[in-house]
């Protein structure tokens, strides 16, 4: 009887796995759009680790130095992929789409993550003549851990404290502007404490330090780049309020910032993926950094 089960339990882990291997290799060539080539796994960490690589997606028919928007996914600093971006339409537009990987909270404590977003930047701007960029126009856009750290990415701009060791450490890993979609940005007031502790390395309450250093908020001042900010006012992981305040804070400061509620929307919720949502997204980097922008 033990050994039918077993037989029976390999077999359905064995037809689990060979239906998944292609299924997720067909998502991720399905979502390429027409006329975009994809460059996968470029290592922006030379031998570093398994997750420091990036995808770039490129017009197949371009001229000139194309502008940058980087991808940086959530997923709670623990889990996520840089496989199908939903910023790759943008290569459709007059962009270059590079979506990253980063280290995850299990392989190394924050500030390991915005190193690695750091070192994307300084490797695209290292590596701009080779592939047809402009290293002068990039842009960063992210969702949920990934808002949080493009966020950063946005108010961090020369601050050598997060600005890591590895990779092209004689580029800049400045950037011009920031999509934040649903962030949190306060690490002392939100987020779940598993999560949460688990990026810093201890509970917030008792490190708040490590909170603060983690958090975009700590960081606002009038030298932030411009920023959209986009949030769902039915959002029960990461409360809008975390949003609005930043935006607040930024704008006071003297910075560049739009806020944008996504009504009925939850945290990563469909009407993200609205062609409204993401036409306001493109105008904005249109807006600074395509020519003639404001750098």
């Amino acid at each position: 009887m033990h050994a039918r089960l077993l037989t029976f339990v390999i077999a359905v882990m064995f037809t689990a796995c060979a239906w998944a291997q292609p299924q997720a290799a067909a998502r991720k060539a399905r979502a390429i759009p027409d006329g975009v080539k994809l460059i996968a796994d470029l290592e922006y960490v030379p031998a570093g680790h398994e997750r420091q690589k990036l995808d770039l997606y490129l017009p197949k028919k371009t001229t000139g130095p194309l502008p940058i928007v980087l991808w940086v996914h959530g997923g709670g600093w623990r889990a996520g992929d840089k496989a199908g971006s939903p910023a790759m339409f943008l290569a459709t537009k007059g962009f270059a789409v590079a979506s990253m990987n980063y280290r995850f909270s299990q392989h190394a404590v924050f500030p390991a993550q915005i190193n690695d977003c750091k070192a994307a930047v300084r490797w695209l701007r290292a590596n701009s003549a080779k592939y047809g960029l402009d290293p002068k126009r990039i842009g960063a856009w992210g969702g949920s851990a990934g808002g949080h750290l493009v966020a950063l990415l946005g108010t961090t701009n020369g601050l050598k404290d997060l600005e890591g060791t590895e990779g092209a450490v004689d580029q800049s890993s400045d950037v011009q502007a920031v999509v934040d979609w649903f962030g949190p940005t306060d690490l002392i007031t939100v987020g779940k404490k598993d999560t949460r502790s688990e990026l810093i390395g201890g509970e917030a309450s008792e490190n708040p330090d490590k909170a603060r250093r983690a958090s975009p908020m700590t960081y606002v001042s009038a030298k932030a780049v411009p920023m959209l900010i986009m949030h769902g006012d039915k959002d029960k992981t990461v409360p809008i309020s975390q949003s609005e305040t930043f935006a607040k804070a930024l704008k006071d400061a003297g910075a560049d910032a739009t806020f944008v509620t996504v009504p009925g929307a939850g945290h990563g919720a469909a009407q993200f993926k609205d062609p409204e949502v993401l036409e306001r997204v493109e105008k904005f980097f249109v807006k600074q950094l395509q020519p003639g922008a404001t750098p």
